[in-house]
């Protein structure tokens, strides 16, 4: 008889699940063996993360809420139970976020005369300095506004740093007024301080200390930062895709006027001025933050940029390796021809994508381009490169996701910049996100049309490459060159294909495909049998692949699971034995790859994808999955799956429900990331080696036997 999975105690809520994941980032802040500007950037990172989780997990909790939906989740839990335990989980992150900075990173900084200061401790010359640049800088842009009788409390916007002010006449103390200075975002929140190498001020702490002259004829009794997260969740009607574009704009424009999800205030703000606040805003206590430090850490993440002369205190930049077949100046479609190719960013250089897509606008022989983006970087080469495809002739069809959650505004700008420059644009399918990642070029090969493709698990963005691992293939198969036009065919017009040859496309497909490849393992391991599981993925939240991995186990089969983030699964109940181990690494690279590994009975099905296990990649957007055919494809990803599975550096294993880091001792260190820049570097120096040797032999003198040096070059025999 098989065990009914179905239970609440069997899931973790995926919301506490996530803070979880953000707790363990906090760790990377908090771990001395990290150089200490990373981790000064992992506390930025950890602030950016809790503050887009408000914006929009958090948000569409309250909006159930505000309905009274009592349903629960996988865990048992209802909407409002949620709101609660979130708030009083980020309360204790939030402490410890801010004991971080005080007590280890500002200390650990100034050991290395890194210094924020405080106005009170800036040096008469550094006083001047700041007087003066508020005096003439600031001074013009900041707008004091009243909130009395006849001036109501002005709107605060999203994630804005404000300083709420108390003031009374000088002649009359007890007649105390209420204003709010929005802290203005054209101005650098870090400014650098004269007469001290890598000395900083705060921005709002040099408008709080100059304050009271924006207030003339008043004394400012008090005055005290705080910011408010409110509801950012896009929710876009498509009824019709014609007008998605529109719809789009036009709630950008809305949501900025969003509820209120959390308010931070400084600790120093009096009760009566925090009471005011959190009235008029209308926010619940128990979202109400109490910071002990400046308010929005995120400006961590930029101090690493500004500061000067401690290279020693970052991680050493290294060169990607780009194989010497997809070189600048090779013809990757020949080699495309002989061999597929695997990607494995940011160990390889996303300049092997971005010079793929240039040689497609650039050949004669290519006829079209299709291609998908979901996210790309403010200066996108391959916007360019496609832009310059089209005004070459070629036709280029390009699909952006103009839903991307917070990068909405940049792909409706790029869908209208690539429309100008000729390109056809299109939006995706009504109801579905496209979050495939895939790049299509048709071209006329001396032999006929031939297809040639890159299938990748993460964006098309030049930037975050360098710090997000990825997986790519390029590829040549014409089976998997002809599902892919079948996906293009699928998201730009009317079409419905009976069945695909290589690639699993969501909604839903993907969803069967991994439930048919897990019964397999499923009826071997009944059978007696090795039966093996392997995937690597961000998130695993979708309750019925979870019960179907737990049906697994509890048939014998072996599953090792590497999630970074959200893992609702827990791997302590007695049905499944010890037969699924987890994993989650985070360290320098954010881990985004997703591998999908079947044993098979020896036969090791690999395969590749855009989506995670997670209910909206599997049901409500389009998502590829797609086969390493090649042997030595399929070989090179088990053998990198290995290497992140016996990291014992950056690697946390699932204890029951809480991850734990590994106890290193009598282990010799390992950790993954830094095993793959190592071979990248090595891959480098072989290279470069034999370059330097190819060179010394061509300077050999060769006496002339078949040709005169006279000549000219287009007389010579070759």
């Amino acid at each position: 008889m098989t065990e009914n999975f179905d239970n609440h105690s069997y899931f973790k809520n995926r919301e506490l699940s996530w803070l979880d994941f953000n707790g363990r980032v906090l760790e990377e802040a908090r771990d001395p063996e990290n150089p200490l500007l990373e981790r000064v950037n992992f506390l930025g990172i950890t602030q950016s993360n809790v503050d887009e989780f408000f914006m929009v997990r958090v948000a569409s909790l309250n909006k159930m809420y505000s309905v009274n939906i009592q349903t629960t989740d996988a865990s048992g839990m209802t909407p409002k139970e949620q709101i609660d335990a979130i708030n009083i989980q980020e309360q204790k992150m939030v402490e410890k976020r801010y004991t971080t900075y005080n007590r280890s990173l500002l200390p650990q900084l100034e050991k290395n005369n890194i210094r924020i200061i405080k106005a009170s401790e800036a040096t008469e010359e550094q006083y001047k300095f700041i007087r003066r640049y508020f005096n003439d800088e600031l001074y013009p842009v900041l707008t004091p506004l009243a909130d009395d009788s006849s001036r109501p409390f002005p709107f605060i916007s999203n994630n804005s740093l404000n300083i709420a002010v108390r003031i009374h006449e000088s002649s009359n103390e007890k007649n105390k007024r209420f204003a709010t200075v929005r802290i203005p975002d054209v101005f650098a929140r870090i400014i650098r301080l004269p007469h001290a190498d890598n000395t900083f001020i705060l921005l709002e702490d040099v408008i709080k200390e100059f304050i009271g002259s924006l207030f003339t004829g008043y004394r400012v009794s008090e005055a005290a930062a705080y910011r408010v997260i409110r509801d950012m969740d896009l929710d876009v009607a498509e009824e019709d895709t014609s007008d998605l574009l529109r719809e789009v704009q036009k709630q950008l424009k809305q949501r900025e006027h969003g509820g209120v999800m959390r308010l931070e205030i400084e600790n120093t703000m009096s009760e009566r001025l925090s009471k005011r606040l959190i009235k008029t805003l209308a926010v619940d206590d128990k979202a109400v933050y109490r910071i002990n430090g400046p308010i929005d850490l995120t400006f961590l993440k930029k101090l690493p940029r500004v500061v000067t002369g401690h290279a020693d205190l970052s991680y050493p930049a290294f060169k990607p390796f780009v194989d010497p077949k997809l070189t600048a100046g090779k013809n990757i479609f020949a080699a495309l021809r002989k061999r597929d190719f695997l990607l494995h960013y940011p160990y390889n250089s996303f300049a092997t994508v971005v010079r793929f897509i240039e040689q497609a606008a650039t050949d004669p022989n290519v006829l079209a381009i299709k291609m998908t983006l979901y996210r790309v970087s403010g200066n996108s080469p391959i916007i360019k490169y496609l832009g310059m495809a089209a005004q070459h002739g070629k036709q280029v069809t390009v699909l952006v996701e103009v839903k991307a959650r917070f990068d909405e505004e940049n792909n409706v700008r790029w869908a209208k910049q690539l429309e100008k420059m000729g390109c056809h644009v299109i939006y995706g399918l009504v109801g579905l996100k496209t979050h495939c990642k895939v790049a299509l070029v048709i071209r006329h090969d001396e032999d006929g049309i031939r297809r040639y493709l890159h299938l990748g698990t993460g964006n098309y963005n030049d930037v975050t490459a360098n710090f997000y691992t990825d997986m790519g293939i390029l590829t040549a198969n014409s089976d998997i060159g002809v599902d892919a036009s079948h996906l293009f065919n699928m998201l730009s017009g009317y079409s419905k294909p009976p069945y695909f040859h290589k690639l699993h496309i969501s909604p839903h497909k993907i969803r069967e495909f991994i439930n048919k490849k897990i019964d397999e393992e499923i009826k071997i391991s009944k059978t007696g049998k090795k039966a093996l599981i392997k995937m690597k993925m961000n998130s695993l939240s979708d309750q019925k692949i979870i019960e179907k991995l737990y049906e697994a186990a509890a048939a014998g089969v072996k599953i090792q699971l590497i999630v970074r983030g959200i893992c609702c699964l827990k791997n302590d109940l007695p049905a499944i034995g010890n037969n699924i181990e987890v994993h989650s690494i985070v360290g320098r690279f954010l881990e985004h790859s997703r591998i999908y590994y079947f044993y098979n009975e020896g036969k090791e099905d690999v395969y590749l994808s855009s989506a995670d296990m997670m209910t909206r990649n599997l049901d409500r957007r389009v998502e590829l999955l797609f086969p390493a055919l090649q042997e030595d494809l399929q070989r090179k990803i088990i053998s990198i799956f290995k290497t992140m599975w016996e990291d014992n550096v950056k690697t946390r294993v699932l204890n029951g429900e809480s991850f734990e880091k590994i106890d290193r001792r009598g282990l010799a260190r390992l950790s993954a990331q830094e095993y793959f820049v190592a071979e990248a570097q090595k891959k480098n120096k072989l290279l470069l080696d034999r370059q330097k040797e190819a060179a010394r032999d061509d300077s050999v003198f060769t006496p002339m036997t078949q040709h005169d040096s006279s000549l000219p070059d287009d007389q010579r025999e070759e």
